[in-house]
């Protein structure tokens, strides 16, 4: 009878062995840091978003490109003859109108100030020659330099095009980066909780598989009194449904437990990390673990000053802010200050067609005489110049559009301000709400431990009168049971509290700083 006993206790054991072969190949342990660290370098939201991060800082550095001084530089050659309509056109005899040739040649220096004006230096020369009987000089070398600045006064001059270009550039750059943070802390977040939850389930196929093999010391032990005559063979019916309805438990709690790696590696492996796919991670999951107690206070003090979702909404006002004050400024009449300056500088040779009222050869003053370096020499004696100074007004009459856009602008700024209270008011109740998961998820590791405890007694009591023969399969099941559920609740509790955690670290936007995590400049493209 003995070894009936024992035998049923070895197929028992070998039926045990054989359910915990796990259905995927190699197992390989995991680290949470490890899984952090495969999510940072891997995952592609996180490379989208830094991706999206780089583009904004390309574009607002783009923007800037419009305080980058604009050379232009043009030449040309020309022949002109129009016909004049008048006794004195100076042509030679026998032609309507004198020809002139030129060869002409500027340089403009344009630069755009952070005030809205535009200051431009210019320098213009050419080569005139002709058979007019009007002109001094053929051939003719004239040269001119310059400065102008002009200065819009009314529209423009708090906001323009392009100021405007660049605040919502800078402005999306900040958003991009903050949504790059919010991406990151995100998928931390995601993939601590992703690992907890495998390392629960695990945990639980191994609660399961533990009630699989109590159910079939059950069952053996009550087939051992059958076959004595201590028990009717109905007694077995009992044990061996149990027994099955415990192995259903099990491969449930497998497939839960395969799904929950998959769950992980969705967030922390790539697509041609083809070996890691068919590999069962284990994570580590201990059950000592320290209590902890958050201030409210500082809690919600730093939520407000470092959770990533609230600068997205100030870059968004930022945005808002910056378009309606370009809006605004377009419902302004235009009114520009033009200043400029220039000096001007002639030289050549007596024009041969050229006579005076008698039909002498004209005198061509000596300052006039040279070629054209003398026409440049001229430029800085000073003796002609042209100084200007003005005011440029124009406004449409009803302007209309202006103050359409301007309302639309302003109402879009309301909004923007609205969704950022709103979004504060979210960030202060995810806050409370996750310090309120990590209080009770603290609460149930001990309460659920001594649960534990005590159904471990339990068990081992009713095990002792089932045995002096004052216990039946149903109760002792029963307790086996109730351990169980006791076993899952204080893993269950284990794995909250590790989630809520992390929760409290996302909430209050602690979550990267604690896990050593920082954001490198994205305008190089590398990798948190």
């Amino acid at each position: 009878m003995r070894f009936q006993v024992v035998r049923n206790l070895v197929v028992a054991a070998t039926m045990i062995a054989c359910l915990a072969v796990p259905a995927t190949a190699a197992e390989r342990p995991l680290a949470l840091e490890e899984a952090v660290e495969f999510a940072l370098k891997k995952n592609e939201g996180i490379f989208i978003s830094r991706e999206s991060a780089a583009a904004a800082e390309a574009t607002a550095s783009g923007a800037r490109g419009v305080y980058n001084p604009l050379f232009d530089l043009d030449g040309y050659w020309r022949q002109t003859q129009q016909p004049v309509n008048s006794a004195f056109s100076g042509a030679p005899p026998g032609e309507g109108a004198p020809t002139t040739e030129s060869v002409e040649g500027s340089a403009v220096l344009s630069q755009y100030i952070p005030t809205g004006a535009r200051l431009s230096a210019r320098a213009i020369t050419g080569r005139f020659e002709t058979n007019g009987t009007f002109d001094l000089l053929s051939p003719a070398y004239q040269t001119r330099v310059g400065v102008e600045l002009r200065q819009p006064l009314l529209r423009g001059f708090s906001a323009d095009a392009e100021r405007t270009s660049i605040r919502v550039a800078d402005a999306d750059r900040k958003r991009s980066s903050a949504e790059l943070r919010q991406e990151i802390s995100d998928t931390v977040a995601e993939v601590e909780r992703a690992y907890w939850d495998l390392a629960a389930a695990r945990a639980e196929v191994r609660v399961r598989e533990e009630s699989v093999q109590l159910a079939e010391a059950q069952l053996a032990e009550t087939e051992a009194r059958v076959q004595t005559g201590a028990a009717p063979e109905t007694e077995i019916s009992q044990p061996r449904a149990e027994l099955e309805r415990r192995r259903g438990e099990l491969f449930a709690a497998r497939e839960a437990a395969s799904r929950a790696d998959t769950a992980l590696k969705v967030l922390m492996l790539a697509d041609d990390d083809a070996e890691l796919w068919e590999e069962s991670f284990v994570p580590e999951f201990e059950r000592n673990i320290e209590i902890e107690t958050v201030d409210r206070g500082d809690a919600m003090e730093r939520a407000l000053t470092s959770r990533p979702e609230l600068e997205v909404m100030s870059a968004i006002v930022e945005r808002r802010a910056a378009e309606r004050s370009f809006s605004h400024s377009g419902t302004r009449p235009a009114l520009d200050a033009v200043v400029s300056y220039d000096r001007f500088g002639i030289a050549g040779s007596g024009n041969p067609a050229a006579t005076d009222a008698q039909g002498n050869p004209v005198v061509v003053p000596e300052d006039y005489q040279g070629e054209w370096g003398d026409s440049w020499s001229m430029l800085g004696d000073g003796d002609f110049d042209d100084v200007r100074a003005g005011l440029v007004f124009s406004y449409p009459i009803g302007n209309d559009a202006a103050q359409a856009a301007d309302a639309n602008a302003k109402h879009a700024q309301r909004q923007a301000e609205a969704e950022m209270a709103r979004t504060r008011k979210f960030v202060r109740a995810e806050v409370l709400d996750a310090i309120a998961a990590l209080e009770t998820a603290g609460q149930r590791i001990e309460a659920t431990r001594a649960g534990r405890e005590a159904a471990e007694i339990q068990l081992s009591a009713e095990k002792d009168r089932y045995d002096a023969g004052l216990s039946t399969n149903f109760l002792v099941l029963t307790r086996q049971n109730d351990l169980s559920s006791a076993r899952l609740d204080e893993i269950s509790a284990h794995a909250d509290y590790r989630i809520a955690r992390t929760g409290v670290a996302r909430a209050t936007g602690a979550l990267l700083d604690q896990r050593g995590i920082t954001v490198e400049d994205t305008a190089r493209g590398e990798s948190p």
